[in-house]
């Protein structure tokens, strides 16, 4: 006759379930150890507080007339934001896409037609065209004009002459008010 203390033939004694429940007890702190001491290095590697603010900024153009333009400084690179004429929006979105070497309407650049917001970096090795400072448009396009390697960009920032590959690159921006714009 069998005794009544015995367990079926398989089933786990009263030791295995209590090794197996520390094992999982000691497993589960042992991970949460781990997870907790490891955050700091996780968090660390997030960007900093000043590196965040740099991200976007905002750009008052109450003060920027008709023809003129400015430059800000937008993630350590020079931006380019031109307050253009009737006569350069017209010339701009005159211009058949088939006379550009990186074909881009000039709608597709621009939120409102009168303001134009662009990198002022050459897409050829990364000079900073002329045409800015002066307010007076460079080149033969009535643009801007990279010195070091002869590029022609039109009033829209598009590439028309010359070795850059691409247009001026377009950063992303917003209206956040009539006459405020926030870059990045």
């Amino acid at each position: 006759m069998a005794d009544a203390t015995s367990t079926a033939p398989g089933a786990p004694d009263e030791g295995e379930s209590r090794r197996d429940f520390l094992l999982i007890a000691t497993s589960t702190v042992g991970a949460t150890g781990a997870a907790l001491a490891a955050w700091p290095l996780i968090d660390q590697m997030n960007p900093s507080a000043d590196t965040l603010a740099l991200s976007s900024i905002e750009v008052d153009l109450s003060a920027v007339k008709e023809g003129q333009s400015i430059t800000v400084v937008w993630r350590k690179k020079p931006v380019f934001i031109r307050h253009r004429s009737k006569a350069e929006i017209e010339t701009a979105q005159a211009v058949k896409l088939e006379d550009l070497a990186d074909p881009e309407t000039d709608k597709d650049r621009v939120k409102k037609p009168e303001w134009l917001v662009m990198v002022g970096i050459c897409t050829h090795l990364g000079c900073i065209p002329l045409g800015q400072k002066d307010n007076q448009p460079k080149g033969e396009f009535g643009g801007w004009f990279c010195p070091c390697h002869g590029s022609h960009y039109d009033t829209s920032g598009r590439i028309r002459k010359g070795p850059a590959p691409k247009n001026l690159p377009v950063p992303p921006y917003n209206f956040v008010k009539n006459n405020i714009i926030k870059i990045g």
